[in-house]
């Protein structure tokens, strides 16, 4: 059952990522915006202005295209009046944007709950730490280590049950034999009672294991949506261009951006291996196994396409993790 919890988190986390609050810039023809340079599709809902020459005149050069779009409609009565004056109203005009540097949660009004407490409050201090650093980069890898500091009380309590665990399996991998086969109320009962007299006897709380991804996917998805929507930061540069896709560079000769997916794939993988929970059968255990190959794959994969500020916070985030855990185990 944890394990099938665990597949479902990761389906609904590649869910979110796909159908989040970041719009793509459109052009007339219905074609994506992009960088050239970086091979970034650029956002139609930034926070605040951009101050990069060439994307600024590529949202202007896409918001011109839109109007005359929209006055040939309304001119051809494919559109009435009311709906050329909403499309108008919702297209982005970058004049119109507070600069980067004077953001606050409060600027644009209320989004909505999740875009104004989490997404903007995340935005602007990522903006105030990268100005004190003076280099946006760095500021994903403070950002996050500060936010993971905060966190460690209960993201540590989740890991020290999963070594309870271990140390408890090999009582509760007896309880199991012990009752294999039976399924009867009455041997069920009792089966159920040993395993919570195991888990009283190593403070065991079977619901703590949810308590990590409950954090982290949230917490992944407001970085996402900040690094994606703020232009301070994915024009600025950390060794490698923050909105360049290893992809991209790599489709330009820049052989150095296959590191970043390196990276990802090591620092996932030694982060799954030390999550692992240790009360499973053989059976479980292969599955488990597999499960974390195709996870494994499938982040390795996404990591291509990931502008490198989101992979800066990926590989921080699960450093973090895995020096936590290394914390835990010792201290155990």
């Amino acid at each position: 059952m944890k394990n099938k919890k665990i597949f479902v988190l990761f389906f609904v986390l590649i869910i979110l990522l796909s159908t989040g609050c970041t719009k793509q810039l459109k052009r007339a023809d219905g074609s994506s915006a992009s960088n050239p340079n970086t091979g970034q599709v650029l956002p139609s809902n930034i926070l605040c202005a951009p101050t990069d020459k060439e994307n600024i005149e590529i949202y202007n050069e896409t918001r011109k295209e839109l109007l005359e779009k929209y006055a040939k409609e309304l001119e051809n009565d494919d559109i009435t009046k009311k709906e050329y004056d909403k499309k108008v109203n919702n297209l982005l005009n970058i004049d119109e944007l507070v600069s980067c540097e004077k953001f606050t949660p409060a600027s644009d009004g209320y989004e909505g709950l999740w875009n104004t407490i989490f997404v903007k409050t995340l935005s602007w201090l990522l903006i105030k730490i990268g100005s004190i650093l003076k280099n946006y980069g760095l500021s994903i890898i403070v950002t996050t280590l500060l936010i993971r500091l905060v966190l460690y009380p209960v993201t540590v309590k989740s890991a020290k049950q999963s070594e309870n665990i271990k140390k408890a399996t090999p009582e509760l991998k007896k309880i199991e034999e012990k009752y294999k086969g039976k399924n009867d109320q009455e041997s069920m009962m009792k089966k159920s009672q040993e395993t919570m007299i195991v888990y009283k006897k190593y403070n065991i709380n079977p619901l703590s294991g949810c308590l990590f991804a409950l954090i982290q996917i949230p917490l992944f998805l407001a970085f996402y949506e900040a690094l994606n929507r703020l232009p301070i930061l994915f024009e600025d540069k950390l060794i490698f261009n923050m909105a360049t896709t290893p992809l991209n560079g790599l489709g330009k000769g820049h052989y150095a951006y296959i590191i970043l997916v390196i990276l990802v794939a090591l620092s996932t993988y030694f982060s799954f291996k030390l999550n692992k929970g240790a009360n499973m059968s053989g059976d479980q255990e292969k599955q488990m196994n597999r499960m974390m190959l195709f996870m494994m794959i499938m982040i390795v994969v996404m990591s291509f396409k990931m502008s490198t500020a989101i992979i800066y916070y990926w590989i921080t985030n699960s450093t973090f993790t895995i020096i936590q855990n290394l914390l835990v185990k010792r201290s155990k």
